[in-house]
């Protein structure tokens, strides 16, 4: 397609789009399409016909006689009024192609030597392993290992299989810090690890304010190149769900945890210097209703809330860097993707429907009941973490009785102050069909455990008999969250698989395609999919904002095997 184009004279009444100009074109055309009429579709476009569209430019065209608006492929573009008896139809303007990769926030791909603006959420206890890790940087995403919940030992294991495999080739990933109030040596043990190791970005989890291990992990490395500008050598991931805890990262490191950094030799002076003019984070994840931690929050008003919070915070402390917001949560299809970059997301992060790719590090068992699932197939329950402060997550409620027995035992543990108090009777109950053990040969097991782990609860429960009650609960609500990883298969109905809604929409768009059996939902294969569908989407929706007629199903991308 040739010619210099011009815009027309656009002082026609712009209240009526069918006025004519003395060529009888549409009154707000750039020029002409000459070409083979056939060539022209002014039907409604149904989901093959977008997609054809995507890869090549597309001219939006106006038929002056029939007064319809279609698409137009091959053909010659002039300014100016056709030779009479030419056949043509005005050009209301071109669609450039439209890449997967063309998503989101080119500055993400840039800042992090990403093809695709699409991360692997770090789902906790290893879900999120390292061969979901690797395979996503393969295909250009970037994948965060979910490294909560497992010992300093396993997490230095698995960075380096990551490192060893990702960092030659220059390929982007990160893992997870969950924030542990009642642990901080933990966390500053898995710092400690990441900047060893040089782990450049890492996912945070749980913060509900700034520990002095995430404040010096996002300042360590600071510098100003010679023209000035900032350089981040560490990228942190916030992950928030609260205004009050986004604003923790959206605001430049407190004075005081960095005055105390700097006197504990931990990071530099010039360090805290830079600190105190950028934000701690640049990479926000804005998460919805989501699998296992949860405010259960829709993502259209969470994240216009957040947006607007950068844009005042940014404004307030005069940043001269960008702050990206990602959306996760609920995005389990291609509408749903492709909703979240139209809301201004930077990047999108997916969890719950790579539980059920076959490099996560869960059993088949529990892929089989995921790919069961349907969309109100989820509920709340007790948390093991934050049991006595009555915080519950999102699970999967189909083929378990996991949910409903979490919260048996929690109110369980809210109307009494100990275990002697419960009815003999309810005992009985919950130790044949919960705990299948009596209740002093769980307290063994569970004191086994904590005099490794943390000594200090036992002296506590030794004190309250409450606490008490609570450590034996935990015992059954945190092996729940291991059973389905390990495939304990005798546990089934007590499988605590952390899912949100996403799951069921993603089972249904799958339907009848190759992606519905659970053995051929290879990671790659899912995020590609989803991210053609959503650029799917947008073309769809590009073509409507021109007045193109869609057909009911344009919307609809179904699964197909796609090149990596």
């Amino acid at each position: 397609m040739t010619s210099k184009m011009q815009m027309t004279d656009q002082t026609s009444s712009a209240s009526d789009p069918h006025t004519s100009d003395p060529h009888n074109s549409y009154p707000h055309d750039v020029g002409v399409w000459l070409g083979d009429p056939a060539a022209a579709n002014f039907s409604p476009l149904d989901a093959v016909a977008v997609q054809a569209t995507m890869r090549q430019p597309t001219c939006v065209v106006f038929d002056a006689d029939t007064r319809r608006v279609g698409t137009a492929g091959q053909g010659e573009i002039q300014s100016g009024a056709p030779e009479a008896g030419t056949p043509h139809y005005s050009l209301l303007g071109i669609l450039p192609p439209l890449y997967p990769e063309w998503l989101g926030d080119r500055g993400f791909q840039e800042t992090h030597g990403a093809r695709f603006a699409y991360v692997g959420g770090a789902m906790a206890r290893g879900i999120g392993s390292t061969r979901l890790v690797i395979e996503l940087a393969k295909m250009g995403a970037m994948g965060m290992f979910g490294s909560a919940g497992l010992s300093p030992q396993v997490v230095e294991a698995a960075i380096k299989e990551i490192s060893v495999e990702l960092d030659p080739k220059g390929l982007p990933w990160g893992s997870n810090l969950i924030h542990s109030p009642n642990e901080p040596e933990l966390e500053d043990q898995i710092v400690d690890l990441y900047l060893r190791h040089g782990v450049k970005r890492v996912s945070t989890s749980a913060f509900m304010g700034l520990s002095p291990a995430i404040v010096r992990y996002a300042c360590t490395g600071l510098s100003r190149a010679g023209d000035g500008s900032v350089q981040r050598k560490n990228h942190v991931f916030a992950k928030i769900s609260r205004e009050e805890v986004a604003r923790h990262f959206l605001s430049p490191a407190p004075a005081n945890i960095l005055q105390q950094l700097v006197s504990e030799q931990k990071i530099t002076q010039a360090e805290a210097e830079i600190a105190a003019t950028v934000s701690l984070a640049e990479d926000i994840i804005v998460e919805s209703d989501s699998g296992g931690h949860t405010d259960n929050r829709p993502l259209n008003s969470l994240f216009s809330a957040i947006l607007s919070l950068r844009d005042s915070l940014s404004q307030e402390f005069g940043y001269d860097r960008p702050i990206r917001l990602g959306a996760a949560g609920s995005l389990g299809t291609p509408v749903g993707v492709a909703a979240a970059f139209s809301l201004g997301a930077a990047f999108v992060v997916i969890g719950t429907v790579h539980q059920a790719a076959i490099e996560s590090g869960i059993s088949d068992s529990s892929r089989k009941l995921l790919a069961q699932a349907e969309l109100a197939d989820v509920a709340m329950t007790a948390s093991a973490d934050m049991f006595e402060l009555g915080v519950k997550v999102q699970v999967l409620q189909r083929g378990t009785m996991m949910a409903v027995r979490g919260n048996q035992l929690y109110d369980l543990y809210s109307r009494y102050d100990s275990i002697d108090e419960i009815p003999v009777e309810q005992r009985a109950a919950i130790e044949k069909n919960i705990f299948r053990a009596s209740l002093e040969e769980i307290w063994q097991q569970t004191e086994a455990f904590f005099g490794k782990a943390d000594p200090a609860q036992l002296d506590k429960a030794e004190r309250n008999s409450k606490h008490k009650m609570a450590l034996i609960f935990r015992w059954y609500i945190g092996n729940s969250s291991q059973w389905p990883i390990v495939g304990e298969t005798s546990r089934q109905v007590d499988y605590q698989i952390w899912c949100g809604p996403a799951m069921g929409a993603f089972n249904r768009w799958v339907c009848g395609s190759f992606l519905e059996a659970p053995e051929n939902r290879t990671i790659q294969q899912i995020a590609m999919n989803l991210l053609e569908g959503a650029a799917h989407v947008t073309r769809a929706q590009q073509l409507r904002t021109y007045g193109i007629p869609l057909a009911q199903d344009a919307l609809n991308f179904m699964p197909t095997v796609l090149r990596t």
